[in-house]
């Protein structure tokens, strides 16, 4: 019979790219709290180094920060030499960098009229589109390139990737990111078959709507803090009524990285408040 306290997560060593963000600072949170050992990734060096202070101080379980670029190859195999010499052999990654851009945002939701065109697609500019494609896509087959190979000699890990409803359901006004967290499904699939006899699994969690720091602009009025014609959208399309919150997560995130789900890889869980199962009437 299987143990459902998540005793088997006790002492194990996580990492977590994007650690010092919203998202990032509830798992390692519940993390922690589990027993696991956090190593927090961030490219602040400073946040990361808070947040595992934080967590350590929270949960009674050992946290360190470390400085880590996700687009950085040389930068990731830095830091896991310096984790495995504070914390020991990593045995989970969750690749939680990512986050959309202004830059890669239309300004129109559909194009109705010519006078608005630079105000589309076609006003966006490839240096916005590229950014945000490349964090959360290749912040993510980087991270994983550096911190799965161990576990593969050790026959042994798990990889976790944070993508987004808007894999399943591309949003209107963010074509990059809606298109990297859409390839963040499909790399996970094909990792997770690739790795499947190395007794590795890779799932990822789809998050519905969540107020973060990356999307704020765009679902609150800056000067007001209420919510904009778009986010009132949002709301009425997500069943339970509601924004998630980070601590939504953690539920979801300890059943994928413990043996409980031992036989469960290649999937993408939503957390999304029945978003993805409403037909909007």
């Amino acid at each position: 019979m299987k143990n459902f306290s998540f005793k088997d997560l006790k002492g194990k060593v996580c990492v977590i790219t994007g650690g010092a963000g919203v998202i990032g600072a509830a798992i390692a949170e519940c993390l922690g709290y589990a027993g696991v050992k956090v190593a927090i990734l961030d490219i602040n060096e400073e946040q990361a180094r808070l947040a595992a202070e934080t967590v350590e101080k929270n949960t009674g379980t050992k946290a360190a920060g470390y400085k880590a670029n996700v687009l950085d190859k040389d930068s990731l195999i830095k830091a896991k030499r310096d984790i495995i010499a504070q914390l020991g052999e990593v045995d989970f990654l969750i690749n939680g960098a990512g986050g959309n851009s202004p830059k890669a945002t239309t300004q129109v939701e559909q194009l109705t009229d010519v006078m608005e065109i630079d105000q589309s697609f076609f006003g966006l500019g490839m240096e916005g589109f590229d950014k945000v494609f490349a964090l959360n896509f290749n912040g993510t087959l980087l991270p994983s390139m550096v911190f799965a190979e161990d576990m593969a000699k050790r026959h042994k890990g798990v990889i976790l990737n944070i993508s987004s409803m808007n894999s399943f359901r591309p949003l209107t006004k963010i074509p990059a990111y809606s298109a990297a967290k859409a390839s963040v499904n499909n790399f996970t699939q094909w990792l997770a078959v690739h790795l499947a006899r190395m007794g590795i699994r890779v799932n990822a969690i789809a998050p519905g709507f969540f107020l973060t720091n990356q999307n704020r602009f765009l679902l609150t009025d800056e000067k007001t803090g209420a919510p904009t014609a778009r986010g009132l959208k949002i709301i009425t399309n997500t069943p339970v009524g509601k924004y998630g919150k980070p601590e939504d997560l953690q539920g979801a995130t300890l059943f994928l990285l413990s043996d409980l789900s031992e036989f469960i890889t290649g999937v993408i869980l939503p957390v999304d408040g029945g978003y993805s199962a409403f037909g909007g009437v």
